[in-house]
Protein backbone atom coordinates (compact mmCIF):
# COMPACT_ATOMS: atom_id res chain seq x y z
CA UNK A 1 0.00 0.00 0.00
CA UNK A 2 1.32 3.43 -0.90
CA UNK A 3 2.02 6.07 1.74
CA UNK A 4 -0.65 8.38 0.30
CA UNK A 5 -3.27 5.64 0.55
CA UNK A 6 -2.29 4.90 4.16
CA UNK A 7 -2.49 8.59 5.04
CA UNK A 8 -5.88 8.93 3.38
CA UNK A 9 -7.14 5.82 5.16
CA UNK A 10 -5.96 7.07 8.56
CA UNK A 11 -7.68 10.41 8.00
CA UNK A 12 -10.91 8.70 6.98
CA UNK A 13 -10.74 6.64 10.17
CA UNK A 14 -10.10 9.82 12.17
CA UNK A 15 -13.04 11.61 10.56
CA UNK A 16 -15.28 8.62 11.28
CA UNK A 17 -14.23 8.66 14.96
CA UNK A 18 -14.92 12.39 15.20
CA UNK A 19 -18.37 11.97 13.63
CA UNK A 20 -19.25 9.15 16.06
CA UNK A 21 -18.06 11.17 19.07
CA UNK A 22 -19.97 14.25 17.91
CA UNK A 23 -23.15 12.17 17.55
CA UNK A 24 -22.69 10.81 21.08
CA UNK A 25 -22.00 14.32 22.39
CA UNK A 26 -25.10 15.70 20.68
CA UNK A 27 -27.17 12.90 22.19
CA UNK A 28 -25.82 13.76 25.64
CA UNK A 29 -26.40 17.50 25.16
CA UNK A 30 -29.73 17.19 23.35
CA UNK A 31 -31.76 19.16 25.96
CA UNK A 32 -29.13 21.91 25.90
CA UNK A 33 -29.20 22.02 22.09
CA UNK A 34 -33.01 22.20 22.02
CA UNK A 35 -33.08 25.08 24.53
CA UNK A 36 -30.38 26.87 22.56
CA UNK A 37 -32.37 26.52 19.33
CA UNK A 38 -35.52 27.82 21.02
CA UNK A 39 -33.55 30.80 22.32
CA UNK A 40 -32.42 31.62 18.77
CA UNK A 41 -36.04 31.47 17.57
CA UNK A 42 -37.73 33.54 20.29
CA UNK A 43 -35.02 36.09 21.09
CA UNK A 44 -34.23 38.43 18.21
CA UNK A 45 -31.10 39.69 19.98
CA UNK A 46 -29.43 36.31 19.49
CA UNK A 47 -31.11 34.98 16.34
CA UNK A 48 -27.82 35.36 14.43
CA UNK A 49 -26.32 32.63 16.62
CA UNK A 50 -27.98 29.94 14.52
CA UNK A 51 -25.68 30.91 11.64
CA UNK A 52 -22.55 30.02 13.64
CA UNK A 53 -22.72 26.20 13.23
CA UNK A 54 -23.25 26.60 9.47
CA UNK A 55 -20.29 28.98 9.22
CA UNK A 56 -18.15 26.55 11.23
CA UNK A 57 -18.97 23.73 8.80
CA UNK A 58 -17.93 25.96 5.90
CA UNK A 59 -14.66 26.94 7.63
CA UNK A 60 -13.83 23.30 8.35
CA UNK A 61 -14.43 22.44 4.70
CA UNK A 62 -12.18 25.35 3.72
CA UNK A 63 -9.40 24.06 6.00
CA UNK A 64 -9.66 20.46 4.81
CA UNK A 65 -6.39 20.48 2.85
CA UNK A 66 -4.42 22.09 5.68
CA UNK A 67 -5.87 19.58 8.15
CA UNK A 68 -4.68 16.66 5.99
CA UNK A 69 -1.12 17.94 6.40
CA UNK A 70 -1.43 18.00 10.20
CA UNK A 71 -0.12 15.08 12.21
CA UNK A 72 -2.91 13.46 14.22
CA UNK A 73 -1.36 12.59 17.59
CA UNK A 74 -3.99 12.26 20.34
CA UNK A 75 -3.41 14.24 23.54
CA UNK A 76 -5.27 12.24 26.14
CA UNK A 77 -4.12 14.13 29.23
CA UNK A 78 -5.00 17.65 28.09
CA UNK A 79 -8.11 16.45 26.30
CA UNK A 80 -9.44 14.73 29.42
CA UNK A 81 -8.64 17.81 31.53
CA UNK A 82 -10.65 19.96 29.14
CA UNK A 83 -13.50 17.44 29.19
CA UNK A 84 -13.48 17.45 33.00
CA UNK A 85 -13.61 21.25 32.97
CA UNK A 86 -16.54 21.11 30.55
CA UNK A 87 -18.44 18.63 32.71
CA UNK A 88 -17.73 20.69 35.83
CA UNK A 89 -19.26 23.72 34.08
CA UNK A 90 -22.20 21.57 33.03
CA UNK A 91 -22.74 20.30 36.58
CA UNK A 92 -22.59 23.86 37.90
CA UNK A 93 -25.23 24.89 35.38
CA UNK A 94 -27.49 21.97 36.30
CA UNK A 95 -27.19 22.53 40.06
CA UNK A 96 -27.62 26.30 40.04
CA UNK A 97 -30.01 26.58 37.05
CA UNK A 98 -27.37 28.51 35.09
CA UNK A 99 -28.23 27.62 31.51
CA UNK A 100 -25.30 29.50 29.95
CA UNK A 101 -22.80 27.26 31.77
CA UNK A 102 -24.35 24.18 30.15
CA UNK A 103 -24.15 25.82 26.72
CA UNK A 104 -20.53 26.87 27.16
CA UNK A 105 -19.69 23.37 28.37
CA UNK A 106 -20.94 22.02 25.02
CA UNK A 107 -18.29 24.07 23.20
CA UNK A 108 -15.61 23.02 25.70
CA UNK A 109 -16.59 19.39 25.19
CA UNK A 110 -16.14 19.69 21.42
CA UNK A 111 -12.71 21.28 21.96
CA UNK A 112 -11.73 18.49 24.37
CA UNK A 113 -12.77 15.83 21.88
CA UNK A 114 -10.59 17.44 19.21
CA UNK A 115 -7.60 17.19 21.55
CA UNK A 116 -8.32 13.58 22.49
CA UNK A 117 -8.86 12.38 18.93
CA UNK A 118 -6.53 14.57 16.85
CA UNK A 119 -4.03 16.20 19.22
CA UNK A 120 -2.41 19.60 19.56
CA UNK A 121 -1.42 20.21 15.96
CA UNK A 122 -5.00 19.88 14.73
CA UNK A 123 -6.32 21.72 17.80
CA UNK A 124 -4.06 24.72 17.18
CA UNK A 125 -5.05 24.72 13.53
CA UNK A 126 -8.71 24.88 14.56
CA UNK A 127 -8.36 27.16 17.59
CA UNK A 128 -10.04 30.17 15.99
CA UNK A 129 -12.88 28.06 14.64
CA UNK A 130 -13.42 26.57 18.10
CA UNK A 131 -13.44 30.06 19.62
CA UNK A 132 -15.92 31.11 16.95
CA UNK A 133 -18.31 28.47 18.30
CA UNK A 134 -18.71 30.49 21.52
CA UNK A 135 -20.49 33.20 19.50
CA UNK A 136 -23.52 30.94 19.07
CA UNK A 137 -24.21 31.08 22.83
CA UNK A 138 -26.37 34.01 24.02
CA UNK A 139 -24.90 36.23 26.71
CA UNK A 140 -25.73 35.25 30.29
CA UNK A 141 -28.56 37.30 31.78
CA UNK A 142 -26.29 39.47 33.94
CA UNK A 143 -23.99 40.32 31.03
CA UNK A 144 -27.03 40.92 28.79
CA UNK A 145 -28.36 43.51 31.24
CA UNK A 146 -24.92 45.11 31.63
CA UNK A 147 -24.70 45.58 27.85
CA UNK A 148 -28.31 46.28 26.88
CA UNK A 149 -28.98 49.26 29.17
CA UNK A 150 -25.85 51.25 28.17
CA UNK A 151 -26.54 50.49 24.49
CA UNK A 152 -30.07 51.79 24.94
CA UNK A 153 -28.81 55.06 26.48
CA UNK A 154 -26.12 55.49 23.83
CA UNK A 155 -28.67 54.89 21.05
CA UNK A 156 -31.04 57.49 22.51
CA UNK A 157 -28.37 60.15 23.15
CA UNK A 158 -26.68 59.58 19.79
CA UNK A 159 -29.99 59.83 17.95
CA UNK A 160 -30.80 63.11 19.72
CA UNK A 161 -27.41 64.53 18.71
CA UNK A 162 -27.84 63.47 15.08
CA UNK A 163 -31.42 64.77 14.88
CA UNK A 164 -30.36 68.13 16.29
CA UNK A 165 -27.60 68.27 13.67
CA UNK A 166 -30.26 67.63 11.01
CA UNK A 167 -32.36 70.52 12.29
CA UNK A 168 -35.11 68.55 14.01
CA UNK A 169 -36.38 70.07 17.26
CA UNK A 170 -35.99 67.32 19.81
CA UNK A 171 -35.94 66.83 23.57
CA UNK A 172 -34.92 63.81 25.62
CA UNK A 173 -36.28 62.38 28.84
CA UNK A 174 -34.56 59.14 29.72
CA UNK A 175 -35.01 56.83 26.75
CA UNK A 176 -37.98 58.78 25.34
CA UNK A 177 -37.38 61.36 22.60
CA UNK A 178 -40.00 64.03 21.83
CA UNK A 179 -39.96 65.31 18.25
CA UNK A 180 -41.11 68.88 17.54
CA UNK A 181 -42.60 69.02 21.01
CA UNK A 182 -45.50 66.68 20.18
CA UNK A 183 -44.34 63.34 18.76
CA UNK A 184 -42.96 60.90 21.36
CA UNK A 185 -40.47 58.26 20.22
CA UNK A 186 -39.52 55.64 22.80
CA UNK A 187 -36.20 53.87 22.34
CA UNK A 188 -37.20 50.57 23.94
CA UNK A 189 -34.83 47.83 25.06
CA UNK A 190 -35.56 46.01 21.80
CA UNK A 191 -34.17 49.07 19.98
CA UNK A 192 -30.92 49.08 21.95
CA UNK A 193 -29.02 47.57 19.04
CA UNK A 194 -27.97 44.39 20.84
CA UNK A 195 -29.28 42.35 17.91
CA UNK A 196 -27.07 44.33 15.54
CA UNK A 197 -24.15 43.99 17.92
CA UNK A 198 -24.29 40.19 18.12
CA UNK A 199 -24.86 39.84 14.37
CA UNK A 200 -22.08 42.28 13.44
CA UNK A 201 -19.58 40.59 15.77
CA UNK A 202 -20.30 37.24 14.08
CA UNK A 203 -19.90 38.78 10.61
CA UNK A 204 -16.73 40.64 11.63
CA UNK A 205 -15.22 37.47 13.10
CA UNK A 206 -15.95 35.60 9.86
CA UNK A 207 -14.43 38.36 7.72
CA UNK A 208 -11.39 38.61 10.01
CA UNK A 209 -10.83 34.87 9.65
CA UNK A 210 -11.18 34.91 5.87
CA UNK A 211 -9.08 37.95 4.95
CA UNK A 212 -5.32 37.63 4.63
CA UNK A 213 -4.19 40.41 6.95
CA UNK A 214 -1.85 40.77 9.95
CA UNK A 215 -3.34 39.69 13.26
CA UNK A 216 -3.37 43.25 14.60
CA UNK A 217 -5.62 44.37 11.74
CA UNK A 218 -7.95 41.44 12.37
CA UNK A 219 -8.24 42.40 16.04
CA UNK A 220 -8.99 46.02 15.08
CA UNK A 221 -11.64 44.85 12.62
CA UNK A 222 -13.31 42.65 15.22
CA UNK A 223 -13.25 45.36 17.89
CA UNK A 224 -14.58 48.00 15.50
CA UNK A 225 -17.70 45.89 14.83
CA UNK A 226 -19.03 47.19 18.16
CA UNK A 227 -18.70 50.79 17.00
CA UNK A 228 -20.20 49.94 13.60
CA UNK A 229 -23.23 48.33 15.29
CA UNK A 230 -23.77 51.36 17.55
CA UNK A 231 -23.48 53.84 14.66
CA UNK A 232 -25.82 51.84 12.41
CA UNK A 233 -28.42 51.67 15.17
CA UNK A 234 -28.21 55.43 15.78
CA UNK A 235 -28.70 56.07 12.06
CA UNK A 236 -31.66 53.68 11.95
CA UNK A 237 -33.41 55.38 14.90
CA UNK A 238 -32.68 58.85 13.52
CA UNK A 239 -34.08 58.05 10.07
CA UNK A 240 -37.15 56.54 11.74
CA UNK A 241 -37.64 59.79 13.69
CA UNK A 242 -37.31 61.90 10.54
CA UNK A 243 -39.91 59.74 8.79
CA UNK A 244 -42.26 60.19 11.75
CA UNK A 245 -41.93 63.97 11.45
CA UNK A 246 -42.07 64.22 7.66
CA UNK A 247 -44.43 61.34 6.74
CA UNK A 248 -46.25 59.38 9.45
CA UNK A 249 -45.72 56.87 12.22
CA UNK A 250 -46.81 53.86 10.14
CA UNK A 251 -44.19 54.46 7.46
CA UNK A 252 -41.54 55.04 10.13
CA UNK A 253 -42.49 51.79 11.88
CA UNK A 254 -42.28 49.80 8.65
CA UNK A 255 -38.89 51.33 7.86
CA UNK A 256 -37.52 50.50 11.31
CA UNK A 257 -38.65 46.87 11.36
CA UNK A 258 -38.54 45.92 7.67
CA UNK A 259 -36.38 47.98 5.35
CA UNK A 260 -33.70 49.07 7.84
CA UNK A 261 -33.32 45.53 9.15
CA UNK A 262 -32.41 44.35 5.65
CA UNK A 263 -30.17 47.28 4.74
CA UNK A 264 -28.07 47.63 7.88
CA UNK A 265 -26.13 44.40 7.45
CA UNK A 266 -24.90 45.13 3.88
CA UNK A 267 -23.96 48.64 5.01
CA UNK A 268 -22.02 47.20 7.95
CA UNK A 269 -20.16 44.76 5.66
CA UNK A 270 -19.25 47.61 3.28
CA UNK A 271 -17.99 49.67 6.23
CA UNK A 272 -15.82 46.76 7.38
CA UNK A 273 -14.26 46.30 3.95
CA UNK A 274 -13.75 50.05 3.72
CA UNK A 275 -11.97 49.84 7.06
CA UNK A 276 -9.72 47.08 5.72
CA UNK A 277 -8.84 49.27 2.73
CA UNK A 278 -8.14 52.21 5.04
CA UNK A 279 -5.85 50.12 7.22
CA UNK A 280 -3.94 49.00 4.12
CA UNK A 281 -3.29 52.66 3.29
CA UNK A 282 -2.54 53.91 6.80
CA UNK A 283 -0.70 51.00 8.44
CA UNK A 284 2.78 50.44 7.00
CA UNK A 285 3.68 46.73 7.05
CA UNK A 286 6.85 45.77 8.87
CA UNK A 287 9.80 45.01 6.66
CA UNK A 288 10.86 41.40 6.39
CA UNK A 289 14.31 41.09 8.07
CA UNK A 290 15.30 38.31 5.68
CA UNK A 291 14.38 40.40 2.66
CA UNK A 292 16.38 43.35 4.03
CA UNK A 293 19.41 41.10 4.56
CA UNK A 294 19.11 39.88 0.96
CA UNK A 295 19.08 43.48 -0.30
CA UNK A 296 22.16 44.35 1.77
CA UNK A 297 23.99 41.24 0.51
CA UNK A 298 23.08 42.06 -3.09
CA UNK A 299 24.40 45.60 -2.68
CA UNK A 300 27.58 44.29 -1.10
CA UNK A 301 28.11 41.89 -3.99
CA UNK A 302 27.44 44.68 -6.47
CA UNK A 303 29.96 46.91 -4.73
CA UNK A 304 32.58 44.17 -4.69
CA UNK A 305 32.07 43.55 -8.40
CA UNK A 306 32.46 47.27 -9.12
CA UNK A 307 35.68 47.48 -7.13
CA UNK A 308 37.08 44.46 -8.89
CA UNK A 309 36.25 45.97 -12.26
CA UNK A 310 38.01 49.22 -11.32
CA UNK A 311 41.11 47.32 -10.21
CA UNK A 312 41.14 45.37 -13.49
CA UNK A 313 41.15 48.58 -15.51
Amino acid sequence: MRHGDRTRGSWLTLVAMIVVLLVVTEWSYWPTTVSLFKEWQRNDDYSAGQLVPLVVIFLLWRERKALRDCQAKPSWVWGMLLLLLAQAARLYGLLFMFESAERYSLVLTVAGLVLIVAGWQVFLRLKWILLFLFLMVPFPGRIHNMISSPLQRIATTGSVFLLEALGVRVSQQGNVVTLNGTLPLAVAEACSGLRMLTAFIIVAAFIAYMVNRPRAQKVILLASSILVAVLCNIVRISVTAVLMVMVNADVAQKFFHDFAGLVMMPIAVLLMFAEIGLMDRVIIPEADPGQGQQIVSARARSGSSGNAAQKGT
